[in-house]
């Protein structure tokens, strides 16, 4: 991402969608798609969302726009345009380049713990363009406003249940897998240990199978890490590979293996083989500091840090399949780690 997530996080870029093409200032971008201001107002304000991968298939990224779209619907004159930006990282800097380039817009939103980096480079060029960025930390830097989600917080609730299902599945209950799309610094320095670490608060000698898909997209090399992983013990897999999520997830299904969802709640995927969802509230934060900017107190220059107990992470254990998969011990032991975290009672600060 620096890094990507599905989120492409990483994880975050998960399928092919279809691509538009939207024209700015001469320029063309994949994946234009411009939500006008209505034709008896004005547009005063115009937010370009850039989406560092595509949006179909990429929940986190949906529920980016949806909260910008939803702070934008709620203000008279403003106008919002959705940029796909690709799968291809190296484009990235030289289309919002070409967006702060083009003058037209007085907002860049966007969410990649890689964008706060691009973003500082394009400001140096055209200081007058004003960034907001989730999912990344810079500050100082009077044009952009950053906000990271703790995913210390969120690997360790997802290692917590993990270890929780693996102690009443008949597998190794000291072995658990994790399958990522690739390395980067926040999943080696963050989420790996995360997991681990809430893994081990329920069984000390708990130990984390890391494998690597090397993309995200290639759901058969999933499937094929995972049918490994789970032949070597590891019962429960948490998986941010992306598209190839979906052979984690297949393979996990045809084991009899359990699998822990990142980000968005995955329990309808696969009911019964998904058995934890740790999540981001994403369209909130894109909502609240969308609308803060709106009415002119976004507080440029600052990075935030948001967690649990600021409701922008969470665990999901509400869901009907969840109750349904898990057992009530479990289900009680994991309602009590994110009680502590919802109340601050644990600090997991990064």
């Amino acid at each position: 991402m620096k890094q990507m997530r599905e989120r492409c996080w990483p994880f975050r870029a998960v399928c092919l969608g279809i691509s538009m093409i939207c024209v700015l200032g001469g320029f063309a971008f994949a994946g234009g798609e411009r939500q006008k201001a209505p034709a008896d107002k004005v547009a005063t304000t115009a937010i370009a969302v850039f989406i560092p991968g595509v949006m179909s298939g990429s929940p986190i990224y949906e529920m980016l726009a949806a909260g910008v779209r939803q702070a934008a619907a709620e203000k008279s004159g403003v106008e919002v345009t959705v940029i796909e930006g690709g799968f291809n990282q190296a484009e990235w800097e030289p289309r919002i380049t070409t967006l702060a380039a083009s003058g037209q817009y007085d907002l860049i939103v966007s969410s990649n713990p890689s964008l706060p980096a691009i973003a500082s480079a394009v400001s140096a060029k055209f200081p007058q363009q004003q960034f907001l960025l989730l999912d990344g930390e810079l500050a100082g830097n009077p044009r952009i406003y950053s906000m990271r989600y703790n995913q210390q917080e969120q690997a360790y609730m997802a290692g917590h249940i993990a270890a929780l299902v693996a102690q009443d599945l008949d597998t190794r209950p000291s072995r658990i897998g994790l399958v990522a799309g690739q390395e980067y610094p926040a999943m080696n320095g963050v989420i790996l240990p995360g997991y681990l670490a809430g893994a081990r608060e329920v069984n000390p000698d708990m130990t984390v199978d890391f494998r690597v898909v090397g993309n995200w997209f290639d759901a058969g090399k999933g499937a094929e890490l995972a049918a490994a992983m789970i032949r070597d013990g590891a019962g429960v897999i948490l998986c941010i590979a992306g598209g190839a999520n979906e052979g984690v997830v297949q393979a996990a299904a045809e084991a009899g293996a359990k699998v822990v969802w990142f980000d968005i709640n995955g329990y309808g995927i696969r009911p019964g083989t998904v058995v934890g969802s740790s999540i981001l509230h994403q369209d909130k934060a894109a909502y609240e500091k969308t609308k803060a900017f709106l009415e002119g107190s976004l507080p440029f220059g600052q990075a935030d840090r948001a967690g649990v107990a600021a409701g922008y992470v969470d665990f999901v254990e509400d869901d009907p399949d969840y109750r349904a998969s898990v057992s009530p011990g479990a289900r009680e032991k994991q309602a009590a780690l994110t009680a502590r975290l919802r109340s601050g009672a644990l600090d997991l600060s990064e």
